[in-house]
């Protein structure tokens, strides 16, 4: 049996609700001092039966330790200031346990937060996932609360655990991966973030090798110097001045955060190679590009190259001894590695996915000082390789003549001429062996990019991958009026009129946006909250503004708010803003504008009469119409 838990906490009410997947619901509730239906034996049953399994969000931070408060303190006042030492001050979930001599109860618990991609809240997640009822806490937490407040926290408190439910479905596949992970290795990972995961991995496997689990270990210097390794090598003096700034920059460290700070002459560096600009940087390397497209044609082909398993196969060729793991880091991290690749031959999907998660979530935490795998200097020397590393093929290509239009951490893409290919090949292969990485291969017909992170590329078979603001909404991403994406990538890839994908779409949550406004944000002086949907509405006056200094939130003019979603399609959405949209979008991405471009509807159709009667036509000649400019 599965519940999903909420709670909420004033100073004269407390809320534990518990709701089954079936939507039924259990409130334990004091109220000015009546605990009649805050039974502690019923909620400790529920909370320590193994077969009823809790899933919270950030439970583990703030929901069990208060609830394991509330069972030995049930006064509202006290449970409130217990909170507010959590919410307020800080105060992480171990110190208050310690601070309060508790310990929480033994349950069979998920909590959601670390395996939900991003770290927002709640609010965002219920509106990436298209939550029906989107609203603010509607009573300050600091209120005492009426008879009548109770009634509207206890719909909120039941939405929130709805939105609970949503999230917990979506992760599903995350959470089965993390079961059966948790089986393999005899620890509990179910509510872990893929970097918790991958060192609780890796401290199992050390452990099966040494007998003993690693240490944490600080770093004992304060900055250091880059160490390329060996095979990196440049052929212009350009490139070689670039490796060695690099090479002789000071990496500090920030004490506080224990993360490496970016020299400034590696981020002042501009490297220009053929008609590209590139920029280095912590995370990866970056191309400059803007508002550009580049096409396939019979005399050129664009080839998107991929590094397979990028960090994990840089990782291994540092050869480093990260951490409290040392020399043994490399045999455990290349077991793990040739066990995936085993089990994704033999298609063992289960096996090697949750192996993917252990080798992609390993870097992240070389920059966690908690971490026993704790390393700046391991993860500089990744980070930095890896960028001169696809600098060494980048020059190669361009010296050869092959251009190289865009590059992004691990990968390019080449307009390579076709009477070239093969030779590309041959020079790619070389790098290949020389660095011990492999690449793969996708063709595109086409890369329309507004810039290197926000991009449409028309593959070979005609799909779309589609990054950035153009993106599918996902847990990762806010809505940002997807219909206006979808119709633009429908007339890229098929031909398909903008007005005819966004005229014909059923779906409200298609033209929404969503964002987080500081401070809150208010309409017409109404509040609205800090998560704000809107779509955009025909007659609809003013815009969206911040409660806080009254500025207009961006991109709100002629914006309506939309907290509740309909069961029916709004009949007022302005239809002609999304389709400037699509002109917008078109024309960022290197694209030509709708009207002169976009296929004319059939003759004498209803589409075409509209237009006609609209102005939106005229005749070029000969019988043959085109758009009114």
């Amino acid at each position: 049996m599965r519940m999903f838990m909420d709670l909420e906490v004033y100073q004269n009410y407390f809320l534990a609700l518990f709701m089954t997947e079936q939507g039924k619901v259990r409130r334990f509730e004091i109220f000015d001092g009546d605990d009649s239906t805050f039974n502690r034996d019923e909620i400790l049953k529920l909370l320590t039966n193994e077969d009823v399994e809790i899933v919270t969000f950030n439970g583990n931070n703030y929901d069990v330790p208060i609830i394991t408060f509330a069972l030995i303190t049930p006064d509202t006042a006290e449970i409130k200031a217990a909170s507010d030492r959590i919410i307020v001050g800080g105060m992480r979930s171990w110190e208050f346990y310690q601070d309060e001599g508790l310990a929480p109860p033994k349950m069979n618990h998920i909590d959601l937060i670390e395996i939900a991609p991003g770290q927002v809240g709640l609010k965002i997640y219920g509106g990436r996932l298209g939550s029906k009822w989107l609203k603010e806490l509607p009573i300050h937490h600091d209120a005492v609360l009426t008879s009548e407040d109770v009634a509207l926290i206890r719909q909120y408190c039941r939405n929130d655990t709805l939105v609970t439910q949503m999230l917990y479905n979506s992760l599903s596949d995350e959470i089965e991966l993390r079961r059966n992970m948790s089986d393999e290795y005899r620890v509990d990972l179910r509510s872990k973030s893929d970097a918790q995961i991958a060192e609780a991995v890796l401290k199992s496997e050390f452990s099966r090798m040494t007998g003993e689990l690693p240490e944490k270990v600080k770093s004992t210097v304060t900055s250091f110097l880059y160490d390329p390794p060996s095979y990196i090598t440049f052929t212009t003096e350009q490139l070689q001045h670039v490796l060695e700034v690099t090479r002789t920059a000071e990496m500090v460290i920030d004490p506080d955060s224990g993360h490496v700070k970016m020299p400034k002459t590696i981020a002042n560096l501009k490297i220009e190679i053929g008609d590209s600009r590139y920029k280095l940087g912590i995370g990866g390397l970056h191309s400059q590009e803007s508002t550009v497209a580049h096409r396939s044609n019979k005399d050129v082909v664009l080839i998107d190259r991929d590094v397979e398993s990028y960090y994990p196969r840089m990782m291994l060729n540092m050869n480093m001894e990260p951490g409290g793991f040392g020399k043994f880091f490399n045999p455990v991290y290349e077991g793990i590695l040739q066990e995936r690749l085993a089990a994704k031959h033999a298609k063992d999907m289960v096996k090697s996915n949750s192996l993917k998660i252990v080798l992609n979530g390993t870097f992240g935490k070389t920059s966690n000082k908690y971490s026993t795998l704790y390393s700046p200097e391991f993860m500089i020397r990744t980070t930095i390789t890896g960028q001169l590393t696809l600098l060494m093929l980048i020059e190669r290509l361009e010296g050869f003549g092959v251009p190289v239009v865009s590059a992004n951490t691990d990968g390019i893409v080449i307009k390579c001429p076709r009477d070239k290919r093969e030779d590309v090949n041959n020079i790619i292969a070389q790098w290949e062996t020389e660095t011990g990485l492999k690449t793969e291969e996708t063709v595109y017909r086409a890369l329309y990019s507004r810039d290197v992170n926000n991009y449409i590329a028309v593959k070979e078979n005609g799909t779309a991958k589609a990054k950035g603001v153009y993106a599918p909404v996902s847990l990762r991403k806010n809505p940002q009026t997807p219909i206006c994406a979808e119709a633009v990538i429908l007339y890229l890839t098929e031909q398909v009129p903008l007005s005819v994908t966004i005229k014909d779409c059923p779906d409200v949550s298609k033209f929404l946006t969503l964002r987080t406004v500081n401070g809150g944000a208010e309409k017409d002086g109404e509040k609205i909250g800090r998560v704000v949907r809107w779509y955009y509405a025909k007659g609809e006056k003013g815009a969206i503004h911040y409660v806080s200094n009254g500025n207009m939130v961006p991109r709100t003019e002629g914006a309506k708010p939309l907290m509740l979603l309909p069961d029916e399609l709004p009949d007022d959405i302005d239809y002609d803003w999304y389709l400037r949209e699509c002109d917008e979008i078109l024309m960022s991405i290197g694209a030509k504008p709708r009207p002169f471009v976009e296929k004319l509807p059939r003759r004498n159709s209803k589409e075409w009469k509209a237009l006609l009667d609209n102005g939106k036509l005229k005749e070029t000649g000969k019988g043959k119409w085109g758009w009114a400019e």
